[in-house]
């Protein structure tokens, strides 16, 4: 006789630079969420599909959970309760590296809400004391009913397999929502948006707050060349600059580390064309929101 197939959506939470978007792209086998060393880089809910012969693990990347502060944020969180209200099982990933705070305990609070049946990744062990690792899983049984606790570290790698099977065995039976060559639901005009947004976080990050956003404008698509017109969109007029950089240098920087990556997604050839848009309190604008993509659940 024949084992049952296994399908269903695992909602991936946890508070901001947790490790959960490092962590899908590693359950995945696949790049389908950008990483960055920012909070709050995931602003949309990103779906992955992790295949196995007898299993279908769709998981739902989500932004860190935090106090919404704007419209942007409002509807950051508002992905997370979608993902949390749809899931078959969730996945909380903690920072096991930094110390237990009042997000964590937020976190809880949102598990209990949701009365979520609830795996627990303690992640980035690789960046803390072993001996500190007994005792935080023991806090953490204490504070919720986790049906198991993982130490992992998503970046390593180490741990992500056992993970992954504890996930599936606990999904329940059915037929998979996908072919097994499928591995997320973004388009690829979202994708190529994230890949130029991940290269613009990573050129500015010191310099700039996460006012920062990537519109594409127009993306076509032929045998021989893929062509992408994108604007970074900031939020004042002294962000423009720091974007631009002296001579053009750093655009066309973050234009090349993106067109590089680009090419792996959209063989052989990429045109990447990118402006710089000044867009004041956009985080606060519904519209503005809208054109992000990040106005509705699926990009």
């Amino acid at each position: 006789m024949a084992e049952p197939f296994h399908c269903g959506f695992v909602a991936i939470v946890g508070r901001p630079n947790a490790g959960k978007s490092t962590l899908i792209n590693a359950l995945v086998g696949e790049k389908v969420s950008i990483v960055t060393p920012s909070p709050q880089t995931t602003r949309n809910r990103i779906l992955g599909v992790a295949n196995r012969p007898q299993a279908q693990a769709v998981f739902m990347d989500t932004p860190g959970i935090h106090k919404p502060l704007s419209r942007l944020n409002q509807q950051m969180m508002a992905f997370v309760r979608q993902a949390l209200d749809r899931r078959d099982l969730t996945l909380l990933v903690v920072d096991a590296s930094v110390s237990f705070g009042k997000g964590d305990l937020f976190a809880l609070e949102l598990l209990r809400e949701y009365r979520a049946r609830s795996i627990l990744a303690l992640n980035k062990v690789d960046a803390m004391r072993k001996t500190r690792l007994l005792p935080l899983i023991d806090q953490y049984s204490k504070l919720y009913e986790f049906e198991e606790i993982f130490p992992i570290s998503a970046l390593q790698t180490e741990g992500v397999e056992d993970l992954l099977d504890a996930i599936t065995q606990r999904l329940p039976e059915g037929q998979p929502l996908f072919p097994p060559d499928f591995y997320t639901d973004q388009p690829e005009r979202f994708l190529a948006g994230e890949i130029v947004r991940e290269k613009l976080i990573l050129n500015t990050r010191q310099e700039l707050p996460a006012a920062a956003a990537v519109r594409v404008e127009s993306f076509e698509e032929s045998d021989r060349l893929t062509r992408i017109h994108a604007t970074l969109i900031v939020e004042k007029e002294s962000q423009k600059p720091i974007v631009i950089g002296a001579e053009g240098k750093r655009i066309k920087q973050i234009g090349s580390q993106a067109r590089i990556e680009l090419e792996r997604l959209f063989p052989p050839k990429v045109f990447l064309e990118l402006y710089v848009r000044v867009e004041p309190d956009w985080r606060n604008s519904r519209q503005a929101i809208t054109a992000l993509n990040y106005g509705s659940e699926t990009g």
